[in-house]
């Protein structure tokens, strides 16, 4: 008798049947090349609203601190979100 968690990976893999198959060195490569790419520009984001923030505080305008870091979430949010669309394109590629 099977689990519900065996059933439903039976369910994913029929309906996605690529999922399964290894990456090629390649592909994997390429995945390696997307993370230093987007750990890059969130760094690069940070530390430009980093300094917002900084001098924001420093000029005491203390209405600014929440605006810019709901920016900073926001941003990473958009950038990571990028990441894996990217990285899903290089996974469904023909291997």
């Amino acid at each position: 008798m099977k689990s519900a968690y065996e059933l439903a990976m039976e369910r994913l893999a029929k309906s996605d049947p690529d999922s399964g198959k290894p990456l090629s060195a390649e592909q994997k490569a390429r995945l390696g090349e997307i993370d230093v790419l987007y750990k890059g520009k969130i760094a690069e984001r940070e530390i430009f609203l980093k300094k917002q923030l900084d001098d924001v505080l420093a000029d005491g305008k203390y209405e600014e601190v929440e605006k810019i870091s709901k920016q900073m979430a926001s941003e990473r949010a958009r950038l990571e979100e990028e990441r894996e669309e990217e990285k899903e394109r290089v996974r469904r590629e023909k291997r």
